[in-house]
């Protein structure tokens, strides 16, 4: 794998720069996702006694995390879609400061989630659930979760810099080497291998927690020392009035969506943590969820590969070239998405029994949620790659409208009252008829073109036509 050049960005074949830009951040995104399947996997293999509500305490608490975080990554968006249009303009000098501005803000969110999800778990958690054991499980976890949340945010917002970059790849690395180590750690600190304690559920958060920590330190030397194409300064990270305006006035819809979107997903899990047999429902649908977010792995990245082609292509003013990329992007990843769907269909009885052998009801139920939400995947996978058009050229009220619509006006009504009405097949049913419904509403928005315009200018008398896709880069 090789580092795609800003000259491939604005003139090579977009699939083949699409999937060149994205290959990597694939990697990263399924190393990332070992951390939870390593976790499930692990926890699922304890005893029957406490297997079931380990993973149903760990999949509870994902969901209050993401709430808590998701309105700083919505910022982080806006960060993204500048530093890749700045990139494709030649301002060199600008991409930088987005970028100091990006880490600034996310040391600072991070600080602050840190010390509110520590207080406010307590509270949030039997909210969801009726079950004590999850219950008790699931705070244990995010309380020590929480304190590493400063080292993600920083890994994040790295990732990101050097994605709009153009540096899908050394993420990837980085990413390896520190979910190895958390794949190695996890048994030892949960089962108590060795010297070390028998930690359960404990034991995972901390391992996760030391390898986001070597993450973020390894981020912040690249990022400092300037070598990958982005050098971020002690006075870059002063926040600057005029840098944090421009991203607050495009992240806001994006974060305002993030926010929104993980909100609903806590009320989605509690909707479900409220059924009658919560403990084996909750554990089945988190060992279903990180099964299929395997499958979401692609829709991210590709995502980030359009984001990067639409941001640069949009900051050249290549509009014939954007548009051909939102075409042909759309089509490969609706197809990639509907074959996931039906390998993970199809091998979904064998997974179930690999993650947590020794419960036949919690599999019963897992297998189950599979063949249904199976169907909606492949519109999940459109309503994906439009929102990431929109991203990248910068416009983030249209994603924000979706994630509403998707969550609040179909999913959370649809997961409640048929819920009400036939149990965990309503929920599962729920759940897929809203990405079906959300992706005709994304088409919509796709076909009014809104995507296709710039954002790093303040008026749109000040683009100029660009005669040459090849604009030289400030030293």
């Amino acid at each position: 794998m090789r580092k795609v050049t800003r000259e491939e960005i604005l003139t090579g074949n977009p699939l083949k720069v699409m999937f060149l830009l994205s290959f990597p951040v694939m990697i990263s995104q399924f190393l990332h996702t070992l951390y939870h399947l390593a976790d499930t996997f692990w926890l699922g293999h304890l005893p029957p006694t406490e297997s079931g509500e380990a993973v149903a305490g760990l999949q509870i608490s994902w969901p209050v995390i993401w709430f808590l975080i998701a309105l700083s990554f919505g910022f982080g968006i806006a960060g993204v879609a500048l530093v890749s249009q700045y990139t494709g303009a030649g301002e060199k000098k600008n991409a930088n400061m987005v970028a100091s501005q990006m880490l600034s803000l996310s040391i600072i969110f991070g600080l602050i989630v840190a010390v509110f999800g520590f207080i406010l778990t307590p509270y949030l958690v039997p909210l969801i659930t009726k079950s004590a054991t999850v219950t008790r499980t699931a705070i244990t976890y995010m309380r020590l979760i929480f304190w590493g949340m400063p080292f993600m945010f920083i890994a994040f917002t790295f990732q990101s810099i050097l994605s709009a970059k153009g540096d899908t790849i050394t993420p990837m690395y980085i990413n390896l080497f520190t979910v190895t180590l958390n794949v190695i750690l996890d048994p030892f600190l949960i089962f108590g291998w060795w010297r070390f304690p028998h930690l359960g559920v404990l034991g995972a958060a901390l391992a996760t927690i030391i390898c986001q920590g070597i993450a973020a330190s390894i981020s912040l030397y690249l990022l400092f020392k300037g070598t990958k194409g982005i050098r971020i300064t002690i006075n870059g990270l002063i926040p600057a009035w005029k840098w944090l305006k421009k991203i607050f006035k495009i992240g806001l819809p994006a974060a305002i969506g993030h926010s929104t979107t993980a909100f609903g997903f806590v009320l989605v899990m509690a909707i479900i943590g409220r059924v009658n047999n919560p403990e084996t429902v909750i554990a089945a649908y988190g060992v279903g969820d990180k099964l299929i977010n395997i499958i979401f792995i692609v829709v991210d990245g590709l995502g980030t590969g359009i984001i990067t082609l639409i941001g640069q292509n949009l900051g050249a003013n290549l509009i014939n070239r954007v548009e051909e990329i939102a075409r042909k992007s759309l089509q490969v990843v609706f197809l990639i998405t509907l074959l996931e769907a039906a390998l993970v269909f199809a091998l979904r009885i064998p997974l179930f029994k690999l993650f947590i052998p020794n419960r036949p009801d919690i599999i019963a139920e897992g297998i189950h949620f599979l063949a249904i939400f199976t169907l909606g995947i492949p519109f999940f996978g459109l309503i994906g790659a439009i929102m990431a058009l929109f991203r990248g050229s910068g416009h983030n009220v249209q994603p924000m409208i979706v994630d509403m619509v998707r969550l609040w006006g179909l999913r959370i009504p649809f997961a409640y009252f048929l819920g009400n009405q036939f149990g965990s097949t309503g929920i599962w049913w729920g759940m897929a008829l809203s990405n079906i419904i959300a992706a005709i509403v994304a088409l919509f928005f796709y076909f009014q073109g809104g995507w296709k315009k710039q954002v790093i200018y303040e008026y749109k008398e000040t683009i100029q036509p660009t005669p040459s896709p090849f604009i030289p880069e400030e030293e």
